[in-house]
């Protein structure tokens, strides 16, 4: 069976639960070590004789539901061109702000190019590739081996590679960047490498990463310990890593900071002597001497800086703006607006998360009676242009979406759970409620007014309240995005005509995400696409473990056995089959709970650009790569310029 295409990297969950191993810090080093790091001078660090990786045999790469496409003496990528000419700048417009370009830590927000799991200013143990299932394949690593059963990882650093100043990267940096994490790493990289038992360093430049014991195989973990960027342990001997940075720190990777305006703009600088330009994952990418970002707080103003051509390439957020985008510049052909469908996980639009911590949201029926009052039809006909498709699925567009009735892979998952689980989860497949699209339905409205009444809510004197307390029932919404804010008035008419007070407040990034992850708030809409290895991502945002942490991705506080246990099902699988299975299953019990309110779903990435430059087209890759794949192409360049000329006539 050809199976649908997303990028491989757990993105969304990284953790670490290991002890590593040190060589002798200098004197001036000293006062930087955390007390994990003083520990293992004590002698806690790994015995030279413990040598879990025995013989391991390096591949060039590894893959988790297909074969590798790529072979061992494999030149480049299929989606690149390793004859793209260097030079020119892509202008990058990106919602939001940054203040911190310490990707580790809780606090503060970082800019493009500075997350941890990124690879343009730090280089990873692997690269995943774009055409393929689950693969990725040796960078800052020149050989991975994996034990069968998943009990050992072990990777051979490259020779060679350097940071931006000259300094050798070395395993050191490899097991300072781990140990980091543990010690000061946000929630939602406390959780993925939870089966990962200590790091054992090897040989000249080997290094054993090994699962926890009693641990059932978990064939996610090699791929995360690749998309971890490392760290350069010298600067950070220097500062403080528990704390944000206005100081970039050096990188190893293809692109350096060379200017910023602080929270507004960040421009980096291709590293002309990248010491890993000619390696097969890397040729034909990272082509344009200059990468300029730019950081909007408003959609509409985004828009305006495109037409403007105060940036090249962004991606369109709100339908309106992609269904009435007619400017003159984009009739004459000089930007492109174009739905670029690929094969990636589309999942749910930024769907509505109820605060499972505010008590009146704990009762299924009070989050279907909501469901029954949110009419999709409308919404989409009047806020999104008819633009999206009904969002149905966690993980919309991929085989791993439930369809139909449960499978017998499935029932098997979920039998242990019938008693806890909605009954609709074993004999229908999730839908919106029916709808003519005018946004009132009676039916609906009578059968959410029942729901209510069974959870002790009434209407009383046309509000909404408690039968025994009297307490009003309340909806707070808070929202990042314009787009959402607006979109979400039906559903709070609606609400209001039943009695429910309801408030809508468009926050600023700092603002939301503070509120977020304190779980300050009745619902919010947060952006979730998950990926062909969801299970860190999904234990992140949905697991008990995540919920009871402090400033986790959670922020539904979902607490429920049967999700973390078809969570785990998704992490333990060994193939496609019983990936799907368990996927579809957690599907239906996540969706017919009604954790959250799931909307749209979109049928693609809606991608505007200034027609400057040149691509390997590839609709099957996950995503449009177009950051670190495309080049400027002179021919192209000069025909936008004079057609702008022509324009300004």
């Amino acid at each position: 069976m050809r199976t649908k295409r997303l990028v491989a990297w757990p993105l969304a969950a990284l953790a670490l639960a290991a002890g590593t191993a040190w060589p002798e810090p200098s004197a001036g080093e000293r006062e930087g070590l955390t007390p994990r790091m003083k520990e293992q001078r004590e002698g806690l660090a790994p015995r030279t004789e413990d040598r879990p990786c025995a013989d391991p045999e390096y591949r060039h790469g590894i893959s988790y539901l297909a074969p590798l496409r790529y072979g061992p003496d494999f030149t480049h990528f299929a989606y690149t061109n390793p004859e793209a000419p260097k030079g020119g700048t892509m202008r990058i417009a990106r919602m939001g702000t940054f203040d911190n370009y310490n990707g580790i830590v809780e606090i503060g927000r970082i800019p493009d190019g500075y997350g941890i799991t990124e690879g343009f200013v730090y280089d990873r143990l692997l690269d995943a590739s774009l055409d393929e299932p689950a693969a990725a394949y040796v960078r800052l690593a020149d050989g991975v081996a994996v034990e069968r059963d998943f009990r050992w990882t072990a990777f051979r650093i490259r020779e060679g590679a350097r940071w931006h100043d000259g300094r050798p990267v070395t395993r050191e940096d490899v097991l300072y960047t781990f140990d980091a994490i543990r010690e000061h790493g946000r929630v939602e990289l406390q959780t993925a490498l939870a089966d990962l038992d200590r790091i054992v360093p090897f040989g000249d430049r080997e290094l054993c990463f090994v699962t926890r014991a009693g641990r059932a195989p978990n064939p996610i973990l090699p791929f995360v310990y690749g998309v971890m960027g490392i760290l350069p342990r010298h600067h950070w001997m220097a500062h403080d890593i528990s704390k944000t940075t206005t100081e970039p720190p050096p990188g190893s990777g293809p692109y350096r900071a060379e200017e910023a305006n602080f929270g507004r703009t960040l421009t980096f600088r291709r590293v002309d002597d990248y010491w890993g330009r000619d390696l097969p994952v890397n040729r034909g990418r990272f082509n344009f001497d200059r990468l300029k970002y730019d950081y909007f707080r408003d959609e509409n103003i985004m828009l305006e800086a495109q037409k403007a051509d105060v940036v090249d390439v962004r991606q369109e957020l709100t339908a309106k703006n992609w269904e009435t985008a007619e400017f003159p510049a984009a009739e004459k052909g000089l930007v492109k607006a174009e739905l670029r469908k690929g094969t990636r996980v589309w999942g749910l639009w930024w769907p509505v998360y109820w605060n499972l911590d505010q008590p009146r949201f704990r009762d299924i029926r009070v989050r279907e009676a909501l469901w029954l009052l949110y009419d999709f039809n409308y919404v989409n006909r009047v806020y999104f242009h008819g633009f999206f498709n009904q969002g149905v699925s966690l993980f919309q567009n991929s085989a791993m979406a439930h369809t139909g009735r449960p499978s017998a892979r499935e029932l098997a998952l979920l039998e242990r759970w019938r008693e806890q689980i909605p009954d609709r989860v074993f004999t229908e497949p999730f839908r919106h409620p029916e709808s003519d699209g005018y946004g009132f339905s009676r039916e609906s409205t009578e059968r959410a007014l029942a729901l209510f009444d069974e959870a002790g809510w009434h209407v009383r004197e046309g509000r909404m309240v408690h039968k025994e307390t009297g307490e009003r029932f309340r909806v707070d919404f808070i929202f990042v995005l314009t787009s959402s804010a607006r979109a979400i008035l039906p559903f709070t008419a609606r609400l209001e005509q039943v009695g429910i007070a309801t408030t809508v407040r468009l926050l600023d990034v700092s603002h939301w995400l503070h509120r977020g992850r304190a779980g300050s708030f009745d619902a919010t809409s947060v952006g979730f696409v998950p990926s062909y290895m969801p299970g860190p991502e999904l234990e992140a945002r949905f697991g008990t473990a995540s919920a009871d942490l402090g400033y986790g991705a959670n922020w539904g506080r979902t607490r429920d056995p049967a999700v973390d246990s078809l969570t785990e099902a998704i992490k333990r699988a060994r193939n496609a089959e019983e990936l799907f299975a368990a996927t579809r299953a957690l599907d239906r019990v996540l969706m017919w709970n009604f954790y959250l309110l799931p909307g749209p779903s979109t049928p693609g990435m809606r991608l505007m650009y200034w027609d400057r430059f040149g691509e390997v087209r590839n609709d099957e890759l996950s995503w449009v790569p177009y950051v670190e794949t495309w080049w400027w192409d002179e021919r192209k360049a000069a025909r936008v310029s004079a057609g702008v000329a022509a324009l300004e006539e």
